[in-house]
């Protein structure tokens, strides 16, 4: 089972989970280097909440948030990504060395997989992108997109289709602390609720997910290293 793990940074005031914690960019930097420290693989850095309701903002207010905590990130040997929908912003982030733009709305797909492909970055975008991402020549992920604006028994279902998404492309799921894991565990308070998170995020792993993208990205490595080991998938214990 090979599954990397993506930490989130969210630059932003707010975000459903863990809006305004690290909304200034020192804040953001260390967020960023702790997640490196806890084994993440990748660091989504994203300046614009896109949670239900939230008010969007152009990509100038965006590119203050997220371009300060690049600059404070070169040298990171982790990659970073960048979560935007916005192709400006992409672009500007690339320049800064983004080697990932994880773009959650289908409409700037295109122009974001151009932007990657001259950059050699790569592309996170909607699974309903598959059939045009694959003819665009850019390295590509695709996610099934949970929790956006969709209910309990489409999340359900959009979980469940991992196994067969992942025979077509790359898959990235960022499930974590989202209302359907509150739903499925019954826990009412934001931040409760790793067990359910590291569930979704073991079960993805296991049926063919290449990155989770994750808040407690310690607790998830170390799930994922037991999981495994013990499923024969990484070899004997290092212990």
């Amino acid at each position: 089972m090979k599954c990397k793990v993506m930490g989130i940074v969210n630059v932003t005031p707010d975000s459903f989970s863990d809006g305004g914690r690290f909304f200034s960019s020192g804040e953001a930097i260390r967020r960023a280097r702790n997640l490196a420290a806890d084994g993440a693989d990748i660091l989504d850095i994203g300046g614009e909440s896109t949670r239900p309701g939230a008010t969007p903002i152009g990509w100038e207010a965006e590119w203050e948030r997220v371009g300060p905590v690049l600059d404070g990130l070169r040298g990171v040997k982790v990659p970073v990504s960048v979560d935007t929908y916005h192709p400006e912003t992409a672009r500007r982030a690339l320049e800064a060395g983004a080697s990932m733009i994880n773009c959650v709305y289908a409409e700037p797909a295109g122009e974001m997989a151009k932007l990657c492909r001259e950059s050699g970055a790569s592309l996170v975008a909607p699974a309903r992108c598959l059939a045009d991402l694959a003819a665009s020549g850019t390295v590509f992920f695709i996610d099934p997109m949970i929790g956006f604006g969709t209910s309990r028994e489409e999340d359900l279902a959009l979980l469940r289709s991992v196994p067969a998404l992942a025979l077509k492309a790359p898959v990235l799921v960022g499930a974590s602390r989202k209302r359907i894991v509150k739903k499925l565990t019954g826990e009412k308070v934001t931040g409760k609720n790793v067990g359910g998170s590291l569930g979704v995020a073991l079960w993805c792993a296991a049926h063919g997910a290449s990155i989770v993208r994750v808040h407690d990205v310690k607790e998830t490595v170390q799930a994922l290293a037991v999981f495994g080991v013990l499923d024969g998938a990484d070899g004997d214990s290092p212990a």
